[in-house]
């Protein structure tokens, strides 16, 4: 039996900034590095797994990354993670690059407090 059979779910992300991005969600949401290889980080936290990807190279010559970012807000996919502390987090994902948006952009949904935010690809 494959160790892919303890997740519920999983989502990959390509990046050309393999080890910064795998930091900032494992910082940023509580993950935890379960592997890590020379195209890739695997992250997990409870049944999630994350896999951030490197770009192939052939790619990654098209990928343009600012700083600040560019939010990206009319993709398809968003991701969503639950954290002890959305202060904290902020702090640290505006420490890494990124940004989970301020206090008076949280709303309340089914008894949860939820706020938005970016990383820093």
């Amino acid at each position: 039996m494959s160790d892919l059979s303890k997740y519920d779910a999983g989502a990959v992300l390509f990046t050309i900034n393999l080890r910064s991005l795998a930091t900032f969600y494992e910082r940023v949401a509580d993950m935890t590095t379960f592997r890590t290889e020379d195209d890739h980080i695997r992250l997990e936290k409870g049944l999630f797994r994350l896999t951030v990807h490197k770009i192939p190279l052939r790619y990654a010559r098209k990928v343009k990354i600012t700083i600040p970012p560019a939010v990206r807000e009319d993709n398809a996919l968003k991701l969503a993670f639950q954290v002890g502390d959305i202060a904290k987090a902020r702090q640290i994902a505006a420490e890494l690059g990124g940004a989970v948006y301020p206090r008076e952009k949280e709303w309340d949904y089914e008894g949860m407090t939820v706020c938005d935010g970016y990383d820093p690809d």
